[in-house]
């Protein structure tokens, strides 16, 4: 609230002051400034950091996880403001981020794949080509690639313009090791680096595209579905729900190539067991993608309603179900540390039906908390009460009756 300018008097300037004697404009100015106020001023209340958004959020405690959702449907993380990162916490976001926007990974690149001319100590790439190697302008220095010897000295005796004898004389004796390791270490990081970042920005892209593909679905598809299949748009809602899974899950499976990247190497166990996760998790998620994406395209190109309709909505309702049990026992399972994988698994001797089976079930609590670390592993036995489906017991998903294979894994039916 606002006090009158003069320092000798303590009255306060109230909403009845500001509405009797302000014009319009600082009207509206005086308004913006003290929503501006209560919220900045408020713990429990963050402005939503997507660009051009103008909402606050306002922050429930209690909910087990600092993920939250604005109206303007960006989600982010409460604590550190980054775009939501589950199962990764803030400490390794933030490394993350600064290890994608920081110089060290140039530098990397310039000492894995070029070395300094031996005269004027600028870096120079090597492609292809041989041995004979001319400096830019205005060194313009010539030297061997190998043994960075200036080439006036070089020949027929020491090997022609596609190789060194001095160098490979030189190597033998370990006057090269040093060098070599440093650029040999540069490249295995760099090429680490590379492994986990593509991925990362993969899933990032088809994430976006997924968006754009679920804004042009809620816009004109449905309606184009709805007419063709003669079912009100009330009835679709399940096609809504599968490609805002997928959404998610693309978070979700961005940043675990994050978790992945800070994973000790030592830990061989936990390495092997979050790589065979990952890797499951992306074959269904994928399985999910293509379904709703490919097969749906059948329907909205048909010219009459289709009698196999509802064998796809059985199809992408189920698909969905299991891949968002899937991916939320992911994320516990990242989020405690991979705690199921302990000192005696040291060889990754664990039993992959068994992680299936475990990660495919239902979670005791639909809660998303981090320290809960409890799965059903009776998880195939969902839906046996059904006389019309049957249940897989790899993946979990309800199939129809008479399918001899799961409609998801692709495994016989016994």
């Amino acid at each position: 609230m606002l006090r009158c300018p003069d320092p000798s008097c303590a009255a306060a300037v109230g909403q009845d002051m500001i509405n009797a004697l302000a014009d319009d404009d600082d009207k509206e100015k005086y308004g913006r400034y003290l929503r501006r106020s209560y919220i900045e001023d408020n713990r429990k209340t963050k402005w939503c950091p997507a660009p051009g958004c103008e909402y606050a959020v306002e922050f429930v405690m209690g909910s087990g996880s600092y993920d939250v959702n604005c109206n303007c449907s960006y989600g982010f993380c409460w604590n550190c403001t980054e775009e939501a990162h589950r199962p990764v916490d803030c400490a390794t976001v933030s490394k993350w981020i600064l290890k994608n926007s920081a110089e060290s990974e140039n530098m990397n690149w310039i000492l894995a794949n070029s070395k300094p001319c031996p005269k004027c100590k600028r870096p120079i790439e090597k492609n292809q080509g041989c041995m004979h190697i001319t400096c830019t302008p205005p060194c313009k220095f010539e030297f061997c690639w190998l043994c960075l010897g200036p080439w006036s000295e070089h020949g027929e005796r020491t090997g022609g313009f596609y190789a060194c004898n001095r160098y490979e004389s030189a190597r033998q004796e370990g006057a090269y090791d040093e060098s070599e390791r440093r650029r040999e270490m540069a490249k295995n990081s760099l090429e680490r680096y590379t492994h986990y970042y593509e991925r990362w920005a993969a899933n990032q892209s088809s994430r976006q595209k997924a968006l754009g593909d679920l804004q042009s679905l809620q816009n004109d598809k449905l309606e184009k579905l709805s007419d063709i299949q003669s079912q009100p748009e009330s009835q679709l809602k399940f096609i809504i729900e599968a490609w805002l899974q997928i959404v998610e899950c693309r978070r979700v499976l961005k940043w675990t190539y994050a978790y992945g990247f800070y994973l000790p190497e030592h830990e061989h166990a936990k390495r092997q067991f979050f790589e065979y996760l990952q890797g499951e998790a992306e074959s269904g998620l994928e399985r999910l993608h293509q379904c709703a994406e490919k097969e749906l395209q059948v329907y909205l190109e048909a010219e009459s309603p289709s009698k196999d309709f509802n064998d796809f909505r059985t199809k992408l309702a189920g698909l969905t179900s299991v891949t968002r049990n899937y991916f939320e026992n992911l994320v516990r399972a990242l989020e405690t540390g991979l705690n199921d994988v302990g000192p005696s698994t040291s060889h990754g001797t664990c039993s992959k039906s068994a992680t299936s089976k475990s990660l495919g079930g239902k979670s005791k609590s639909g809660k998303n908390r981090a320290s809960s670390t409890s799965f059903k592993s009776g998880g195939s036995n969902r839906g046996l009460d059904d006389s019309n489906i049957w249940t897989c017991d790899q993946c979990t998903y309800a199939n129809p009756k008479s399918a001899r294979a799961c409609q998801a894994c692709d495994r016989q039916h016994r």
